[in-house]
C-alpha cells in the first residue's frame, strides 16, 4: 500500500509524495492543450527531482525539453536523459564558467537578458571554437493578461528592454560567437483564467512579429513562454485549457505563416503546472498551543521544507490548506513550521478539526516549489524525503543531504 498514513508511518515525516502518473497526466494534457507542432519546455526550478524529470522527457515524439539557470539543474537534466540539444541555459548570472561548462557538455541554445550577457556567452563559445545559439529575452513595455506575478514592463534585471531593440539591432546582429536564433518572452506567471493567458499569448506573438521586422533576423525559433495556472498548496483542480490550441494556432498563423514546417520552431514553456498537482506534503502535529486567545498548530513541516521563498515575492505567498481542512469545523489556527523564527507560518486562519499532536495532516497540490525553493539549511534540521510513487507503486524514496567540502584545511 502507498497511501498517505502508510507512508508516513514507513518514512516519517515531513515527506512529499509524488505520483507520476499525475505528473504524465498533466504534460498530456498540457501538450493536448498546444498545436502539435509546439514543442514544450519543462522549467526545472519548479521540482528537480530526477525521476521527475524522466518522466517528463518520456512521453514519445512529445516529451519535454528541459529549461535551466545553473550547473546544478544541468546535472540534474543530463542525468535525467535530457541530451544538450534538448536544453535551454537562462538567467540573468550566467558567469564564463558556467558558460564553459554548458557548452562543454553540450548545451547550445541559451536566452541573453542584455548586450553584456550576449557578449559573455560569445566569448565563450568563441574560446571554445563553438557558436552559440541566442535568444533575445524580451522585456516588453507592456501585457495584456492580468496577473499575481508579472514579469515584463518594469525595471528588471530579465530581458532587452523592447523599447531599446531597434536601436540595438545592428550591435546584437555582430557578436561574434552568437548566432541569434530568435526570441524569448516570458511575460506573466499564474495567468487568472485562459482568456487572459490567450490574449497575453496573442500580444507575444505580435509582439514578436513586429521584432523580427525592427530586427533584420529571420527567426529560427521563438519561445513564448508560460503562464499556466495551477493551485499552490490549496484544494483545487489543475486546470484543463479547451480554448487554447486553436487560437494559438491562429495567432501563430496570422503573424509566422511558416512556423508549421518549422519557420521559426515555436516553444512554450512550464513548470508548476506540470508537476503541483503531482505532490502531497505530509506533516505531522507536533504541538497545539493557544497564546492570546490565537491557536497555534505547530508542524514538523515549516518554511525549511516548503514554501521558504515566498518572502522573495517571486513565488506565491505561503497559504497552506490540508486536505483536513474540507468542511472543518473548528477553532481558527495558524500553522506553524518548528524553526525558532516567528517567520516560520504556512498558513493563518486555517479551519481545522480539533487535532492532537501525532495526527497526520496531508497538504494538496504541493509538487512544485517545494524542498529545493524552501530554506533546506536554515537551523540545520534534515531535508524531508522525497517519496516517488506511480499509482500504488512505490518508485523511490530518497533525502537531499546536507554536507559541507574542505577545499583548504579540515575540521578539527
Amino acid at each position: 500500500m502507498t497511501g498517505p498514513t502508510e507512508l508516513a508511518e514507513r518514512f516519517g515525516t515531513p515527506s512529499y509524495v509524488y505520483d507520476l502518473d499525475r505528473v504524465a497526466a498533466a504534460r498530456d494534457d498540457l501538450f493536448a492543450a498546444l498545436p502539435d507542432e509546439v514543442e514544450l519546455f519543462y522549467a526545472a526550478k519548479a521540482n528537480p527531482h530526477p525521476d521527475l524529470l524522466r518522466e517528463l522527457r518520456s512521453g514519445g515524439a512529445r516529451g519535454c525539453r528541459a529549461e535551466i539557470s545553473s550547473v546544478g539543474e544541468l546535472d540534474a537534466v543530463l542525468e535525467a536523459g535530457f541530451p544538450g540539444e534538448r536544453i535551454l541555459y537562462t538567467g540573468p548570472g550566467k558567469t564564463g564558467a558556467e558558460l564553459t561548462e554548458a557548452l562543454t557538455r553540450g548545451v547550445r541554445l541559451f536566452s541573453t537578458e542584455s548586450p553584456g550577457d550576449l557578449r559573455r556567452v560569445g566569448e565563450t563559445a568563441l574560446r571554445l571554437g563553438l557558436t552559440a545559439d541566442c535568444l533575445i529575452r524580451v522585456n516588453n513595455a507592456d501585457g495584456a493578461a492580468a496577473t499575481s506575478i508579472r514579469m515584463t514592463g518594469v525595471p528588471s534585471q530579465f530581458g532587452f528592454d523592447s523599447e531599446t531593440l531597434p536601436g540595438l539591432a545592428a550591435e546584437l546582429r555582430d557578436v561574434p560567437g552568437t548566432s541569434i536564433a530568435g526570441l524569448h518572452f516570458f511575460p506573466l506567471s499564474n495567468a487568472k483564467d485562459e482568456a487572459s493567458l490567450i490574449a497575453e499569448f496573442r500580444h507575444t506573438i505580435a509582439a514578436a512579429a513586429d521584432l523580427q521586422h525592427t530586427l533584420g533576423v529571420t527567426f529560427r525559433f521563438l519561445d513564448i513562454g508560460g503562464g499556466f495556472a495551477a493551485p499552490y498548496a490549496v484544494r483545487g483542480e489543475r486546470p484543463v485549457f479547451g480554448e487554447l490550441r486553436a487560437a494559438l494556432a491562429d495567432a501563430l498563423d496570422e503573424h509566422f505563416p511558416g512556423w508549421r514546417e518549422g519557420a521559426p520552431r515555436v516553444a512554450c514553456e512550464s513548470g508548476r503546472y506540470l508537476v503541483a498537482d503531482s505532490g502531497t506534503l505530509l506533516t505531522t502535529v507536533v504541538n497545539v498551543k493557544d497564546s492570546r486567545d490565537h491557536r497555534y498548530v505547530v508542524l514538523d513541516a515549516g518554511i525549511n521544507t516548503f514554501g521558504g521563498m515566498s518572502g522573495l515575492g517571486r513565488i506565491m505567498p505561503v497559504s497552506v490548506e490540508p486536505h483536513q481542512s474540507a468542511g472543518a469545523v473548528g477553532t481558527p489556527a495558524s500553522l506553524a513550521g518548528p524553526l525558532c523564527t516567528p517567520g516560520d507560518l504556512l498558513g493563518r486562519n486555517v479551519v481545522l478539526p480539533d487535532v492532537a499532536p501525532g495526527e497526520l495532516l496531508t497538504v494538496p497540490n504541493a509538487g512544485a516549489y517545494g524542498p529545493t525553493a524552501s530554506l533546506l539549511m536554515f537551523l540545520g534540521r534534515p531535508a524531508p524525503a522525497e517519496i516517488v510513487v506511480r499509482g500504488d507503486e512505490l518508485v523511490s524514496v530518497s533525502r537531499i543531504e546536507h554536507t559541507r567540502t574542505y577545499e583548504h584545511g579540515q575540521a578539527l
